[in-house]
């Protein structure tokens, strides 16, 4: 399964448009015609990429990026503006919100995913630039290939690692066993599913130090997220 983008426009002609050519692409699109139904879905989803309409009725999607900038959680989602404002000034208010790029309607579906794969790669190449992750107690060495709960060393085979790298980029956020197929043991190679929860279980058993929470959350009919505070 693709990226997940959402999509946040009131323009009932437009959504269904946008949802469609994407969804071609091979994305996975999610989306929300209020400016509260997406601050929700934000929340719930953490997307690899957010599509805003600017000028929806409160909150805009001006307020909505600064909001977003303003979680730990969501602060480094990708944002691409649409708007019909195309004048300097109002370019330099959306990417001082925080908006990474700006797209002035009308445009042609080409051209918005010729944007959206660009993003993707250079946030894509940013992650993978930083040499440790740390969410709440957990820290990942990338450098030395180390992981480490509340300062203590934790012996991680090697899918384990690439699972709990995968659940430390994506905090919060619920994948189901085929979106971590895809994403931890790549397109194209059979493992049955049963194997995820084998891998899962070895994860948990490693991570899950005496007195310390649960990390991994099961979602029943869902998958599996990194679940800390």
């Amino acid at each position: 399964m693709g990226n997940t983008i959402l999509i946040v426009e009131d323009d009932e002609s437009l959504l269904p448009m946008l949802t469609y050519n994407l969804k071609k692409k091979g994305f996975n699109v999610k989306s929300a015609s209020t400016g509260e139904e997406g601050l929700i879905l934000i929340k719930e989803l953490i997307p690899d990429l957010l599509i805003l309409d600017w000028m929806m009725p409160e909150p805009s999607g001006l307020e909505i990026c600064r909001q977003i900038r303003q979680n730990k959680l969501t602060k480094n989602i990708p944002v691409i503006f649409l708007t019909a404002k195309g004048d300097e000034d109002n370019k330099i208010t959306g990417l001082e919100a925080g908006a990474d790029d700006y797209i002035v309607k009308p445009f042609s579906p080409n051209e918005l995913i010729a944007r959206i794969n660009a993003l993707l790669r250079r946030h894509s190449r940013n992650k993978s630039d930083n040499l440790s992750l740390i969410v709440s107690d957990l820290f990942l060495d990338l450098k030395e290939h180390k992981a480490y709960r509340d300062k203590k060393r934790i012996n991680l085979g090697p899918t384990e690692f690439k699972l709990l790298k995968f659940f430390m980029e994506n905090p919060k956020r619920v994948f189901s066993r085929e979106q971590l197929l895809d994403s931890v043991w790549g397109h194209g190679i059979f493992v049955e599913f049963r194997t995820v929860d084998t891998h899962i279980r070895r994860l948990r058993k490693a991570i899950n130090l005496p007195n310390l929470p649960d990390a991994i959350r099961t979602v029943r009919s869902a998958g599996y997220s990194l679940d800390l505070e």
